[in-house]
């Protein structure tokens, strides 16, 4: 276990990444952190995701903070296409009709630094999700929730609605909930 008497702070407004954290049982802060998420045309999903994290780490570290600093970004890919959090209900729709039946990959990229000596690790993890087909009463179920507004690829794998979504997954389950905890946790043992 990590017990460190370093300061944590995750910058992001996840509820998912705050509550994955506390699995670890670390003691941390958090705030948000804006930027631009937009993909670059052809640009690899794993580099994509790496990059946010790391563009989001330089904005954090611009606060001083003392400590260790933890940044993520998840991205849905769908054979070549990057599917974002959804921009309405409509486009929510689009999302899982279109996941529905098929396997995508949930990429999520993080950065983690300590500002004590000056450290930073920057890695990837992906996982495979296939969903079962879906009914369009279920999609619009789903959607009445609210739940998948807020989420790359308009689902949430630990939703009690969208969980029955998954037919199987290859992979991390943690990372498609926003942030692989094995590999994370290996990353702040290595940084102390």
């Amino acid at each position: 276990m990590i017990n460190s008497k370093t300061q944590i702070y995750l910058a992001s407004k996840s509820p998912r990444r705050r509550k994955l954290l506390k699995q670890l049982n670390l003691k941390f802060k958090s705030f948000g952190i804006d930027i631009d998420e937009t993909v670059k045309r052809n640009e690899n999903p794993s580099n994509a995701v790496v990059r946010l994290s790391r563009e989001k780490l330089e904005i954090a570290k611009r606060k001083k903070l003392n400590g260790i600093i933890i940044t993520a970004d998840t991205i849905v890919v769908l054979g070549k296409k990057i599917l974002g959090k959804p921009k309405n209900e409509k486009d929510a729709f689009d999302i899982l009709k279109l996941l529905s039946g098929r396997t995508h990959i949930v990429y999520t990229g993080f950065s983690v630094y300590n500002s004590i000596n000056q450290k930073t690790i920057s890695e990837y993890e992906k996982t495979e999700v296939t969903f079962r087909k879906l009914s369009d009463q279920e999609i619009l179920e789903y959607i009445a929730s609210g739940s998948p507004m807020d989420k790359a690829g308009a689902y949430g794998i630990q939703d009690d609605f969208g969980a029955v979504f998954i037919k199987k997954i290859n992979g991390c389950y943690y990372n498609v909930v926003g942030l692989p905890l094995a590999k994370l946790y290996h990353a702040l043992l290595r940084i102390l």
